[in-house]
């Protein structure tokens, strides 16, 4: 039986304090009472709480378990927990201080946050909100579980596969098309804004490495086994002797920067034939039309750009990257094209929960790298764009100690991606990619299950 697949992580402390949701308030009308309720706290939080300095705070709320038992006990009711306005201003309107909170946890912990008091959230949304996963069909839950003897693969092959063998006295003729197996359906792509600083860069190339996972990389000196190095059209390729993959990013794909790809591409495969050779396009409108052509034109792979919202432009507008990556999918499907071009799609990654949705849309794998950052403790303030320095000291931080974040926030992703197939009766993540039967779509649900009774949702007016 084969190794299985697994990422060792490690517990990892923050570099900075990390932002509650609920912070401590204290009046100034002390009576002085012997009975302290402070004093009773059974997690001793007053006892060794400390200051810090570098950021203005007492350490109080990362110790705090919520008991609320010194907030009751108080015998003046000096004591207040209240919303912390530091936690509303993580992030923006697509990573919540919610998906913020988590990513540090997972990152520092590398286990999957668990909530002892349910989700307490809407149940539908924009973007993947509107997606619910149907996990009814547990696998053997009473014998060993999904963690047990029996292996969830989670591993995807990237590259282009035949249409059929040839076989000629029991041999296969002719060579394969070059075709490299990850362990898991994720490539790390290292974010715009982490890309001057070094410690971030190397940290992610690291925790790759360590993972056995691609890692897109800028840059014409990028080598490695795990590194995908980007390059653009007219760029000269040195041989590309240690890299098993390279992408040829498009700008603008109009019809002479395709063919000039399609070129290039056709030369790598005559100086690299074993190099999976990428085609990365910006989700944009007519891309549908331009991943058709390149799938006829051999294209092994294809890789769509969105905004780190998840939609065509960073500024929160056009089409979302799950309706994009199904309408794409159908359209392969319906031209017998889809098994000959990998699929892949990035921006907008934000939880475990989205690789699997993505992948059940019809993508192959997925390209995580904003996450990456979060992993970094970002607040995704994006004070940062234009300069070259964060506020939070990204760019100074120990790249071990990146490295291991960075492992552990794979690790809990891992997990979580095992979960999600083994309530699904998945063995493996390849089945998953396309099975909308695996999932369920509000507007479908609604339009089936309401619109007979209550009619079709109107428009909000503007």
């Amino acid at each position: 039986m084969p190794e299985r697949y697994q990422i060792e992580v490690e517990p990892t402390e923050s570099r900075l304090e990390p932002v509650f949701k609920l912070s401590s308030i204290e009046k100034d009308r002390c009576l002085g009472c012997l009975d302290c309720a402070k004093r009773d706290c059974v997690y001793e939080v007053y006892e060794n709480r400390r200051f810090l300095p570098d950021q203005l705070v007492y350490s109080t709320d990362s110790r705090c378990k919520l008991c609320l038992r010194c907030v009751q006990e108080c015998h003046n009711q000096i004591l207040v927990k209240m919303l912390n306005p530091e936690y509303v201003n993580l992030g923006d309107e697509y990573w919540t201080p919610e998906i913020i909170t988590s990513l540090w946890h997972q990152a520092g912990t590398g286990k999957i946050p668990v909530s002892g008091t349910g989700y307490g959230g809407h149940f539908s949304g924009t973007g993947f909100d509107d997606m619910w996963t149907d996990m009814s069909e547990i696998v053997r839950p009473t014998r060993d579980g999904i963690h047990g003897r029996e292996y969830i693969s989670t591993s995807i092959d990237l590259g282009r596969k035949p249409d059929f063998l040839n076989f000629r006295n029991n041999r296969l003729a002719g060579e394969l098309p070059p075709n490299y197996s990850i362990p898991l359906p994720v490539i790390l792509d290292i974010p715009p804004r982490g890309r001057s600083w070094a410690p971030v860069r190397k940290s992610i190339i690291a925790a790759g490495r360590r993972c056995r996972l691609p890692v897109l990389s800028d840059g014409k000196k990028a080598r490695g086994a795990f590194i995908v190095p980007r390059h653009r059209p007219g760029e000269k390729i040195e041989p590309a002797t240690t890299c098993r993959m390279i992408e040829i990013f498009l700008d603008s794909p109009s019809p002479p920067a395709l063919k000039s790809a399609e070129a290039t591409v056709a030369a790598l495969q005559k100086t690299a034939p074993r190099t999976v050779v990428w085609i990365g396009l910006p989700l944009k409108k007519g891309t549908k039309q331009n991943v058709l052509r390149l799938a006829r034109a051999g294209i092994g792979a294809v890789h769509l750009y969105a905004g780190h919202h998840g939609k065509e432009n960073d500024n929160g507008s056009g089409a979302f990257i799950k309706e994009a990556v199904r309408d794409i999918h159908l359209a392969l499907v319906e031209e017998s094209l889809r098994d000959r071009v990998s699929l892949l799609a990035g921006g907008g990654i934000a939880q475990a929960e989205h690789v699997a949705k993505l992948i059940a849309c019809g993508a192959d794998g997925a390209v995580i790298d904003e996450a990456l950052l979060v992993a970094l403790e970002c607040r995704m303030c994006f004070r940062c764009l234009g300069e070259n320095r964060c506020q939070w000291g990204l760019e100074k931080i120990d790249p071990a100690w990146g490295t291991q974040r960075i492992t552990n926030l794979l690790g809990s992703w891992h997990a979580q991606l095992i979960e999600v197939l083994g309530a699904m009766g998945l063995r493996e993540v390849r089945r998953l990619r396309g099975e909308v039967g695996r999932v369920m779509f509000f507007s479908e649900l609604e339009e089936e299950c309401f619109a007979p009774i209550f009619g079709n949702r109107k428009a909000r007016p503007d």
